[in-house]
């Protein structure tokens, strides 16, 4: 008994150190240890739990619509699985495997000028992807590197920049705002979601090109996925308040650089509208965990399905 206290009391510590660095960059988190007890370690049981089965390394996906605190909920799993568990645990994101900013250009050119905007199936580097999630659940272990994707520029970083996994890691959780999405009907396709599908993709092809990558190489890489736990946004018009936040937290890191103006947010997030809705529709009972995000930003409830 006085292990499990002392575990508590460790996790609790540096559970709270985190949740204080990150309200620096932005609003104030509300019943600190309740959201603790209530979601982040039942989570983090269910994860150790799952692991002991076979103790063969699991790959965790966390997704959600586009501010819904996939960053930070992915940190602090990490901490606990650490500091509880003992579990070795990397944890990276999609938006780290974009393309180049010359890939996208290219594809814009070649394909739709929809392209150049990062963000939606098609616009990363799904090789490198699949690849790299392949290797991390591989028995025999060897060094990984996994590149990093600085938004302030929209560009790669250099490799001397990249996440060196250099131990075999227990966990690995993969987030990102499309993981576990799914692929539509084409009919589905046909009647515009917002102003910039209406007027930028009137012959459908940008879409079209979307939803096969979803279907294809997405499906591919998604399938290597042991348990999604999926953050339910209230509705899709949050994830633009939500995403203006992110973007003010953006500014403060990255010291003055360019970020976007209000207009160019509205544009952005309507790439993600589509996908983001029937993300809404399809993973709320497909999820191995739903966890519901009320209006104020906070986690509401959560499902094991």
């Amino acid at each position: 008994m006085k292990k499990k206290i002392s575990d508590f009391s460790k996790v609790k510590k540096k559970y709270l150190k985190f949740i204080k660095s990150q309200e620096v960059l932005g609003e104030p988190f509300r019943d600190k240890l309740g959201q603790l007890n209530n979601f982040y370690l039942p989570i983090s049981e269910m994860i150790n739990k799952n692991y002991l089965k076979n103790k063969t390394t699991r790959i965790i996906g966390l997704t959600g619509g586009q501010g819904s605190g996939k960053s930070t909920i992915s940190k602090i799993l990490k901490i606990i699985l650490k500091t509880k568990f003992n579990l070795n645990t990397v944890v990276f994101s999609i938006d780290d495997f974009y393309k180049t900013l010359k890939d996208r250009k290219k594809m814009s050119k070649k394909i739709n000028h929809l392209f150049l905007t990062r963000g939606v199936p098609g616009t990363h580097d799904t090789k490198i992807l699949y690849e790299c999630l392949k290797n991390l659940k591989k028995n025999y272990f060897r060094n990984i590197f996994i590149p990093k994707f600085d938004k302030s520029i929209d560009d790669r970083c250099s490799k001397n920049k990249w996440i060196k996994v250099l131990k075999k890691p227990n966990i690995v959780i993969f987030e990102g705002w499309c993981i576990g999405a799914k692929s539509q009907r084409d009919v589905d396709l046909r009647k515009p979601k917002n102003e910039l599908e209406k007027s930028e993709d009137k012959k459908l092809i940008w879409r079209k090109k979307v939803n096969d990558e979803l279907k294809y190489s997405y499906k591919k890489i998604f399938n290597l996925i042991d348990d999604l736990i999926f953050l339910k946004v209230p509705s899709f018009s949050h994830v633009y308040k939500w995403r203006l936040l992110q973007e003010k937290k953006l500014k403060k890191k990255s010291k003055g650089k360019k970020i976007m103006s209000l207009k160019e947010i509205k544009r952005f997030i309507m790439f993600y509208e589509r996908i983001t809705l029937n993300m809404i529709k399809t993973l709320s009972s497909k999820a191995k965990i739903l966890i519901n995000i009320d209006a104020k930003h906070r986690l509401k409830s959560i499902k094991f399905n």
